[in-house]
């Protein structure tokens, strides 16, 4: 489809989106009424900023006024994982999971995937959890095989491996380097089984360049598959995920209306980086308009190999309310989590941020090691030095004291990061 055409079919979808949750939303109804906007004067996409951004807060403090139908027609309930604070509740009805479906097998296609692939899904069904329910959904519609093993238990994992033959993994990334480990403990090669690519959820692989980051070198030296990017939100109901080119998830525009803005709230230019603001296009039990992810990226516009023109999203740099403005740099805990993961003698960690008396931030590295001492403690002091420019505090502890704290009976996936400011 063509450009043109592209925008005239997302402005028709906008219109109806508008109409629709100036109806059914109370929260919209208030809005509008409140800035006495016509959800009818929205004749171009750049109307659209003339609607105010909807934020987390709103969410969590008006969750049930977003709900758009009555619960007759809900057919599923889902969580955000209230990485950033309290989780919301997201409703979907039969046609929001068709949505889904179709949302997640494109992205699966876009990979590479057909119906002769075989998935192992490495991420829960259950908890109110979306991510593994929009797998296996469009796992179904593509038409290939799902084998729902759920996270953790490597030995479970490599088990059914072993029977099953699965040829793609979906999977948070850092479990991949559990099996790689678990693998070599054991006394086989990783590459020695049917996989031959995984899908990578919530972890980031590449750097801003597309090369791979320190997690995404450390699987594929050890375990030679491909591994695909690929970044979501409940909120929004899609995903970005990336092709074989490997050069940023690529923009599905019927579903969502994308923006990049900067710290003025304006659009951002081609190539600078920008909050990420979601605007949903035909999802019926909670569409959100103007929506503020508080995600950081930069957006490519240049045609992809693979043939797709819509833009794609580069690797998330870091959420907006997590920047680190530590002794006069300014920081994203992904660029602390890069040089943990590069060394082997760090099991596991935290970073814990705080405000000291004088009102700026403090970090607190807590690494769960075999073997802590001060020649661990210089050796990423340097690394940070060389990298950040800056050293946090270090402070080591057990193993499992750290896991206990990454992983909480409620949590769905690892903490890793501790905003203790005030």
């Amino acid at each position: 489809m063509s450009k043109a055409g592209e925008e005239t079919d997302q402005l028709k979808a906008l219109q109806e989106t508008i109409r629709y949750a100036a109806t059914h939303s109370a929260f919209y109804r208030r809005l509008f009424s409140k800035l006495n906007l016509n959800p009818d004067s929205v004749q171009s996409l750049e109307d659209l900023r003339r609607i105010p951004f909807t934020t987390k807060d709103d969410l969590q403090k008006e969750n049930l006024d977003f709900i758009c139908v009555p619960p007759t027609k809900i057919i599923d309930y889902i969580t955000t994982s209230g990485t950033l604070g309290k989780p919301v509740t997201v409703v979907m009805t039969e046609k929001d999971l068709e949505r889904l479906a179709s949302n997640e097998c494109e992205s699966l296609r876009c990979a590479g995937g057909s119906e002769n692939e075989i998935y192992q899904l490495m991420t829960t069904m259950d908890r109110r959890f979306m991510a593994g329910l929009a797998y296996f959904l469009g796992a179904r519609k593509l038409g290939a095989g799902i084998i729902r093993v759920g996270n953790g238990v490597p030995e479970l994992q490599w088990d059914t491996i072993r029977r099953m033959k699965p040829t793609a993994l979906i999977a948070v990334p850092s479990f991949l380097i559990k099996l790689i480990e678990y693998a070599k403990a054991q006394g086989f090669d990783p590459a020695d089984c049917s996989v031959k690519k995984a899908i990578c959820i919530g972890e980031p692989i590449r750097n801003s360049d597309f090369t791979f980051n320190t997690l995404g070198k450390r699987i594929t030296e050890s375990w030679p598959i491909d591994l695909y990017s690929t970044y979501a939100s409940t909120e929004m109901g899609a995903a970005f995920t990336e092709c074989s080119a490997g050069r940023g998830g690529h923009y599905q525009s019927e579903l969502l209306i994308a923006e990049l803005i900067g710290e003025d709230d304006r659009p951002v230019g081609a190539g600078q980086e920008g909050e990420l603001v979601i605007t949903t296009l035909g999802l019926e039990g909670m569409p959100l308009i103007r929506f503020r992810t508080g995600d950081i990226c930069v957006a490519h516009s240049e045609p992809c190999i693979c043939g797709r023109t819509s833009f794609r999203l580069g690797p998330i740099i870091g959420r907006k309310l997590q920047m680190i403005k530590f002794k006069g740099t300014s920081l994203y805990p992904p660029a602390v989590y890069d040089i943990l993961n590069a060394n082997t003698k760090v099991n596991n960690y935290l970073v814990e941020v705080t405000t000291n008396d004088l009102g700026t931030d403090e970090v607190l590295v807590r690494i769960g090691t075999e073997v802590p001492g001060p020649e661990l403690e210089k050796e990423l002091t340097e690394h940070f030095r060389a990298r950040l420019r800056v050293a946090p505090s270090i402070r080591f502890e057990s193993p499992d004291r750290i896991r206990v704290e990454q992983m909480p009976e409620i949590s769905r996936k690892p903490i890793l990061f501790l905003d203790k400011r005030h």
